[in-house]
């Protein structure tokens, strides 16, 4: 998967920092891609989610009760962001505190179903960023990624080129 971290301007603010993954490859973002798939069927949530995101930018940064938490793996920062508790049409992200959300995809979560793993829909969206989640805690290992003014944004080479893909 090649990809590089996007910031989005509408949502950032003097809050939070709001970024996505563009698929270099597909020339979309994840966010795109979730509006576009939800925005007819999920309508109102699909809006609400959004102005959750320019809330978080520029009013009250990425507030905890904002997200649902145990969505990835311990230490990887993947949450669900949601419109309200209890909706199903969930966001996945990865926060970094309450100073820094890059949004992936998501879904919509049947209440029929108990876990995102029983979806292969949220499974997949919950895996890109598992993996970005990965690239992202490396790069800062090595260096190659930074946080700059004051923790609200990254620096750095947050390009994410698979060589090894054909």
């Amino acid at each position: 998967m090649n990809y590089k971290l996007l910031k989005l301007d509408k949502f950032s603010g003097s809050e939070a920092s709001v970024y996505t993954i563009m698929l270099i490859d597909e020339g979309v973002s994840l966010l795109e891609r979730f509006v576009s798939e939800n925005s007819i069927s999920h309508k109102d949530e699909t809006k609400d989610i959004l102005a959750r995101l320019i809330t978080i930018g520029h009013k009250t940064g990425a507030r905890e009760q904002f997200f649902k938490f145990k969505e990835g793996k311990p230490g990887d920062g993947v949450v669900a962001l949601y419109d309200k508790p209890d909706s199903n049409l969930r966001l996945y992200c990865i926060r970094y505190g309450s100073l820094i959300v890059i949004v992936g995809g998501g879904g919509y979560k049947p209440k029929s179903i108990s876990a995102l793993q029983e979806d292969p829909k949220l499974t997949a969206e919950n895996a890109i960023l598992l993996k970005v989640s990965k690239d992202i805690q490396n790069r800062t290992k090595e260096g190659a990624i930074k946080f700059i003014n004051d923790g609200m944004d990254f620096e750095g080479d947050i390009e994410f080129i698979d060589e090894l893909e054909d």
